[in-house]
């Protein structure tokens, strides 16, 4: 069972503390500054791509890579210490993000000879972990299993909301991929649009559910589970792979086997076996490179525009940052300039080295 408790930080924004047993006793919600947190992101119309930009100048802000004596993530009883979270029994937090690229309070976009809106949304942190040396990958299983809750909890409370058509839970890890802070954490951006990626598959999910009567990437993973080649894990309700039509080496996807359009939809048994496909993925990437991998942790599930998505199925895809060292390629002028990615591995060799890392994934 999963308890949860939601605070006010002294700057206005979202605290919500996650656990498995109760969160009793006092606690206060910490914030870097008392100022009340009034951002005013925009977006700007793209002619040539059809495609909404998003401009949020303040983000040159944030924190970078701070000393390690310093850690804004870690839990804190000081007063004088400039955190986001408490100390308390908590197992996650998630909170309004001091620097978004999406927010509620966004409004009154510059008139410019192109279109623009007001940037309005949401984008939260969440902090899978109290310990600032664990990995997700090496958090107990119970503790992937809540994590997996609370991505739930977030997608169907903010997809409630009108400002609110996509709701996108990430993890950047590594500074390869941009990463400021080390402790263990993900992001959640909640667009007021569907994004153009998520979207064009939604599109091909939708043709494909209304030919066939079933979903596309249902029968997708039942013809990966079929040919077994590029399995890296397969559980009874759930598997990982590397997809046949990889763009990147080491690309990863995690999804149960039943199309579910989202992870609120998920059953307890689906969200274990989720979990566990997932820990033993990361565990092997991790195992493959013998340091921490730096990765994009993608979710991908149904919009929240209050349309009907039979044609959704969640699922995770890992990327990996864009060089490491001797295996991968940079991404170029076909990939950058035109969407056409040219792949120098082929799947079935990069998953037959994660096949061959042996991992132990208990409870």
């Amino acid at each position: 069972m999963m308890h949860k408790r939601a605070l006010v930080k002294p700057d206005g924004r979202a605290l919500m503390l996650y656990a498995r047993a109760p969160i009793d006793g006092i606690i206060s919600a910490p914030s870097p500054s008392s100022t009340p947190h009034a951002p005013n992101p925009h977006l700007r119309w793209h002619p040539l791509r059809a495609e909404w930009v998003a401009y949020a100048g303040h983000r040159q802000h944030r924190t970078f890579l701070p000393p390690a004596e310093y850690n804004p993530l870690a839990p804190t009883t000081d007063p004088a210490q400039p955190t986001e979270v408490p100390a308390g029994p908590w197992d996650v937090a998630v909170f309004d993000n001091l620097f978004p690229t999406l927010a509620h309070t966004a409004h009154e976009p510059p008139e410019l000879s192109i279109p623009t809106a007001p940037a309005l949304g949401a984008c939260e942190v969440v902090v899978f972990t109290q310990d600032s040396t664990a990995t997700l990958g090496r958090l107990p299983l119970w503790h992937l299993e809540l994590l997996l809750e609370v991505w739930a909890d977030r997608y169907r409370e903010l997809g409630q909301r009108d400002d609110v058509a996509y709701v996108f839970p990430f993890e950047n890890r590594g500074v390869e991929v941009g990463v400021t802070l080390h402790h263990p954490h993900g992001q959640i951006y909640a667009y007021p649009f569907v994004p153009p990626i998520p979207a064009r598959a939604l599109e091909q999910q939708r043709l494909y559910f209304e030919e066939h009567g079933e979903g596309l990437l249902e029968a997708f993973i039942e013809n990966e589970v079929s040919d077994g080649t590029r399995l890296i894990y397969n559980g009874p309700l759930a598997t990982g792979f590397t997809p046949i039509c990889a763009r990147y080496a080491y690309e990863v996807w995690v999804a149960p086997h039943r199309g579910v359009p989202s992870l609120a939809d998920l059953t307890a048994e689906e969200r274990t076996d989720f979990a566990r496909a997932l820990k033993t993925i990361l565990l092997k990437l991790d195992g493959l490179w013998q340091r921490p991998m730096p990765y994009i942790l993608a979710f991908q599930q149904a919009p929240t525009d209050g349309q009907p998505h039979p044609e959704a199925h969640v699922h995770a895809q890992i990327f990996p940052a864009l060089r490491m060292p001797d295996r991968l390629k940079y991404l170029a002028g076909s990939e950058i300039g035109a969407g056409v990615f040219t792949a120098d591995t082929m799947p079935e060799s990069t998953v037959a080295q994660l096949q061959a890392i042996s991992v132990v994934v208990d409870a």
